[in-house]
């Protein structure tokens, strides 16, 4: 048996594709963006403060070599990722990414401030400096990590390999999104289940080998050192007897539990005397999470409200030359704890749309089914040449800050629904329910119309359970892009 497993392993040469350096290369490139964001963050600060106007800071002298002579704190920066588990940062979720990279981040700038301080060489720095260059790191970091991932992630030799046991629906899943979510950094290479039926096929283009006893001749012959089990159905006996068998040859080997539907994000492992507990963390419940919510939904309402005074004249202006109607549309829509509310939007369709619509689809029975799926069509009749504009770049729902500032909503959340999709949200609305609808949430950064309204719901529930201030401020930070590129908006 075990020459047969051999001669699998070099049928399918998983060792060329494979390499001991897989995660040096991973955490080369990520320091090296990681130094450049913390560099350009420093010198664009020190810029930025050299000219700002009288008017706005008082003149400050600023001694360039003084900030020069402070280069060797930069290595504090990849220490403080370094301890933070960001290199290579295999397995982490670009949210948790965030949170860890802004955590580091504002540490290291806390150790210098203070250093500084206690050095007594405060007034040679700029306050301003240190506090604008630490924003811009908060900034800079995040992106420039997005760009590695963006350059490099589809290169083959990007990632950790990883072999995958069990071929069942879990497996299948959980190699899709492997192959999809490029931040987590792990490269399925082969695919292991005792399944004889399976051998051979293929899942999201990995192969499926063979049996669970090929797992030590991949760890050792192909220098793969990461291992997933998702085998939920197994019972306990059978997981501990394919542990000591097949999984204990990797050094690093990922379990998925049957716990579907339960909160993934922020959950912490604890040890009750050799029995695994799992502490999910309540964030709806938590006091200190609701108030940086809240504060977050005014800070960026009242920046919004001032964006809003300008544009609001000129986009009504432009709504009333297009077509006839009102400027604003206001919809019952429902929020947390099920209550209905008027939703406000700039107008985009034309008057009597539901009736143009019915019309549209009476002529064009082979597009109700897009409707009935998305709930949308990318071609609508409706919509007008100017609402086309403002959905693509969402600023349809500008107006719907004032329902941000009433209360009603919240800046990022669910997407607020009707009536009418009550019902198909089924055992999902209570989660629904819980949370404020959102002007921007997952659905729209996750490519809007393109998403399936089932799909929509799964994101929707995905949101609920895993909510925190660190999901918020990644949904934020991937609607800019978004609008602006206007991806699977129509």
């Amino acid at each position: 048996m075990q020459d047969v497993d051999i001669e699998v392993i070099a049928d399918y040469k998983i060792s060329d594709k494979t390499s001991l350096a897989e995660s040096w290369i991973m955490s080369g490139f990520y320091c090296l963006s990681d130094l450049a964001a913390i560099f350009f963050a420093v010198l664009l600060a020190y810029f930025l403060r050299k000219w700002t106007p009288e008017f706005i800071l008082p003149p400050s002298v600023l001694m360039p070599r003084a900030y020069i002579e402070l280069w060797p704190a930069i290595f504090l920066f990849a220490l403080a990722y370094l301890v933070s588990g960001l290199y290579p940062g295999v397995g982490i979720t670009a949210v948790e990414e965030l949170r860890r990279t802004c955590i580091a981040t504002s540490m290291v700038f806390t150790i210098l401030s203070v250093w500084i301080f206690l050095s007594r060489v405060g007034f040679v720095y700029s306050r301003a400096i240190f506090f604008i260059a630490w924003v811009l790191a908060l900034l800079f970091v995040p992106l420039a990590r997005a760009a590695v991932r963006h350059l490099f992630g589809d290169k083959s030799w990007w990632g950790v390999s990883a072999v995958v046991m069990g071929a069942a629906k879990t497996g299948a899943e959980i190699v899709k999104i492997l192959k999809n979510t490029k931040a987590l950094g792990i490269k399925p290479m082969a695919i292991l289940d005792d399944d004889a039926e399976k051998h051979g096929k293929s899942i999201e283009g990995v192969t499926v080998m063979g049996s669970l006893e090929l797992a030590p001749h991949l760890a050792k012959q192909c220098n793969i050192s990461w291992a997933i089990m998702a085998m939920p159905g197994l019972d306990r006996e059978r997981l501990l007897q394919i542990w000591e068998e097949s999984a204990s040859y990797f050094h690093h080997v990922i379990y998925i539990p049957d716990l579907f539907g339960f909160a993934s994000l922020g959950v912490l492992p604890r040890d009750f005397g050799g029995i695994l507990g799992l502490e999910v963390r309540q964030q709806l419940l938590r006091l200190g999470p609701k108030i940086a919510k809240a504060i977050m939904d005014a800070i960026i309402a009242a920046v919004a409200l001032v964006v809003s005074a300008l544009l609001i004249p000129f986009i009504a202006l432009f709504i009333k030359l297009d077509s006839k109607g009102p400027v604003f549309y206001r919809q019952t829509r429902y929020g947390k704890g099920g209550k209905p509310f008027k939703a406000w939007k700039f107008r985009t369709m034309v008057e009597n749309a539901d009736v143009v619509l019915k019309e549209y689809l009476a002529r064009h029975p082979e597009l109700k089914e897009e409707w009935d799926r998305y709930q949308k069509l990318r071609d609508d009749p409706r919509v007008t040449r100017v609402g086309k504009f403002l959905r693509k770049t969402s600023l349809d729902e500008l107006p719907q800050i004032f329902n941000v500032i009433k209360g009603e909503m919240s800046v990022v959340g669910p997407r607020p629904i009707f009536q009418n999709q009550i019902e198909k949200y089924g055992k999902y609305y209570s989660l629904y329910t819980k949370v404020k609808p959102g002007i921007t949430g997952l659905w729209q950064v996750s490519g809007r119309n393109d998403v399936s309204f089932e799909e929509r719901v799964a994101l929707d529930a995905y949101y609920v359970r895993n909510w925190s201030v660190w999901l918020d401020l990644y949904i934020l930070a991937r609607t800019v892009p978004v609008a602006v590129f206007g991806k699977g908006a129509y």
